[in-house]
């Protein structure tokens, strides 16, 4: 039975191709002329490349005449169709195969789309430093000819737009909006209304995201009319929604209810689950506002379950975020708060520091490499100055031109020695924003303040509000200064647990010991030198922890050269920490650490001895049973002063 299925299913693909003949007849004059322009593959196979049949067919075609470029081109498209109905491993499978291809080939258009059609994939699924990693390269290699063809234009349009897109996901909106204007100036040259639909939305995006809404409005109708022209039914989806939106916010909600309507339509017409969720979403924020409380949680449902089966995360982040306000609007407030936690947890896997680090890395990297190849370049034009001026035998030019060289040298140097100091001061500035508490960390801290409000709990609303006040004060302060006193160090990690207390239900016993041969007051270290560690022991150690949680730091002073602290913790240990984040595909090297050291180590250049940390995990009957971090730091007596 299984077998007649199949065959069944062969033949009627069989008979599908060979009734066309037009098909038939494209693919036998491709395999035998063999063109290696992506363009001109695309142009031929236009009205056939969304079909995967058809698409699978050339592959096979392609494959046995060894033809490189039809294998590439096809595993593109078939990872586009794959894509546009939310099978991202299919996708992401056929645009490597893609990618071989090309490089197999030596074909630099073939190569940069592949990448950039992997950047997507992993863009979708906010896998952000996969999807910078891939839209970077492809820039790169497109960067690397020196007069691009029309074809190389577009890909390096594509790139800029989609790291353009990433930084929106990041919610970077000046470095999304500077991306998308480089790609649209592209894009106007080129006259391509697709690239023009695109960057408008996106344009209008940023400028939404920013409160400009009247300026996003006017994007996103130059963007649907743009689509329009080209007919293109993704497009129109995409602006019903990012219209109805605006007139949601402006409260026009009658006006938001037909465009929406009509983007589920289209959306389930295309299969496309990412535009069916982000559809419903908008449905349920609709029924919200108008108080139809029972279809936004229908809607909402429906958007969360495709989120979450398609892996969508940011679908997911809104979802959980319109959920919680449902549950506050009925009065249940221990599902809104569990529905803000999700959303908070999982917005913090997107946004977090680290990757708005990584993509600021990288955008230092991409302006140094830019500038060095300037000075590459000068110094290259300078050798050539030099070997004219041997052959010059004219004395007076070649005084000349000699004070020319000696001048232009003068130049590269004053500018090798300016872009070091603002490489040197961009690091410093990258080092002070990575040692700045949580952005979130506010935002949490205030949702869970919130609730205590929402709950009538008015002295724990009142108590907390005090702490957070004089943390955030403490934070200030310590922001302006290079070294504070251990004793105002402490105090304020003492107001930080008590504020990342609440976001744990009050489960964390952190306490405070210090020897009495140790005087805080006479003691400098580094403002806020301590909070990676605790941070660290919270979100690393206790979050995934059940039961008891405690967090123990001991002040003491075995020397008189060192005061050393220790933070103790009963979590579940390094090892275990490791395998959770890995099955949340959280591979991000931790940079807290050596931030920390490279802070430790500039302060204890002021002092005779070094500082050195240590990390112990450990064990109790063979099983993990925590962490322990010493820190010994270098101090020097401050005398006090008299009358």
């Amino acid at each position: 039975m299984v077998i007649a299925l199949c065959f069944l299913s062969h033949t009627t693909k069989a008979q599908t191709i060979n009734t066309d003949s037009t098909f038939i007849k494209i693919v036998n004059s491709v395999l035998k002329n063999k063109p290696t322009h992506y363009r001109h593959l695309d142009s031929v196979f236009k009205q056939h490349k969304n079909d995967s049949i058809k698409m699978s067919f050339l592959l096979d075609k392609a494959t046995k005449a060894n033809y490189i470029e039809g294998e590439g081109f096809a595993h593109n498209m078939l990872g586009i169709i794959y894509r546009n109905t939310s099978q991202y491993n299919k996708s992401i499978t056929h645009h490597e195969q893609a990618k071989t291809a090309a490089k197999k080939a030596k074909n630099i258009e073939l190569e940069i789309v592949s990448l950039n059609m992997l950047g997507v994939n992993y863009r979708r699924q906010d896998i952000i430093r996969l999807a910078l990693d891939n839209h970077k390269e492809a820039l790169d290699l497109a960067e690397t000819i020196e007069i691009p063809s029309e074809d190389l234009k577009r890909s390096i349009a594509v790139s800029q737009n989609s790291m353009g897109n990433i930084f929106l996901a990041l919610k970077q909106y000046d470095f999304a909006l500077g991306h998308f204007k480089k790609s649209l100036a592209i894009e106007k040259e080129l006259n391509n209304k697709l690239g023009l639909a695109i960057n408008y939305h996106n344009i209008g995006y940023a400028q939404e995201a920013k409160n400009q809404i009247d300026s996003a409005l006017i994007n996103y109708k130059t963007s649907l009319k743009y689509n329009n022209d080209i007919n293109s039914v993704i497009g129109r989806i995409i602006c019903n929604n990012s219209i109805a939106k605006i007139e949601i916010k402006k409260g026009h909600y009658n006006k938001a209810l037909p465009l929406i309507n009509s983007a589920i339509k289209n959306a389930t017409q295309e299969k496309d689950q990412f535009y069916i969720a982000t559809s419903y979403l908008n449905l349920g924020l609709v029924q919200l506002k108008l108080n139809q409380l029972e279809q936004a949680n229908t809607s909402l449902t429906i958007a969360l379950d495709i989120a979450e089966e398609y892996n969508l995360k940011s679908s997911v982040v809104t979802a959980y975020d319109y959920l919680s306000q449902l549950y506050e609007k009925t009065h249940d407030y221990k599902k809104a708060l569990k529905y803000n936690k999700l959303h908070q947890e999982l917005d913090e896997t997107i946004t977090n520091d680290r990757n708005l680090q990584y993509a600021n890395g990288l955008i230092i990297k991409y302006e140094t490499e830019k500038k060095n190849n300037q000075i590459q370049a000068l110094a290259s034009e300078n050798e050539i100055v030099k070997l004219k001026l041997k052959q010059n035998k004219n004395f007076l030019l070649f005084s000349i031109i000699g004070g020319c060289l000696a001048l232009a040298i003068m130049v590269i140097l004053y500018r090798q020695h300016k872009l070091k100091n603002e490489k040197k001061i961009i690091t410093l500035e990258q080092e002070m924003l990575r040692n700045q508490m949580n952005p979130h960390f506010i935002f949490n801290s205030l949702n869970s303040i919130k609730l205590y409000i929402i709950n009538n709990e008015k002295e724990n609303a009142v108590y907390y509000l005090n702490k957070f006040s004089k943390l955030i004060r403490k934070i200030l302060i310590a922001s302006t200064e290079k070294e504070i006193s251990l004793h105002d160090e402490l105090e304020t990690m003492a107001l930080y647990m008590n504020i990342e207390n609440i976001r744990f239900s009050n489960e964390i016993d952190f306490s405070i010991t210090i020897n009495d041969n140790v005087n805080t007051d006479l003691i400098k270290v580094p403002s806020l030198i301590l909070q990676p560690f605790l941070e660290n022991a919270l979100w690393h150690g206790l979050s995934s922890k059940s039961g008891e949680k405690k967090i123990t730091l001991k002040v003491s002073k075995s020397s008189p050269e060192f005061v050393t602290i220790s933070i103790t913790d009963n979590g579940i240990g390094r090892e275990a920490s490791r395998k959770i984040r890995e099955q949340k595909k959280l591979k991000r090297k931790s940079v807290g650490l050596d931030i920390t050291k490279a802070r430790l180590a500039n302060f204890s250049k002021h002092y005779a001895n070094d500082y050195s940390i240590e990390i112990i995990d450990l064990y109790s009957d063979n099983k993990a049973s925590g962490t322990k971090v010493i820190v010994n730091i270098p101090v020097r007596a401050i005398a006090l002063k008299t009358a």
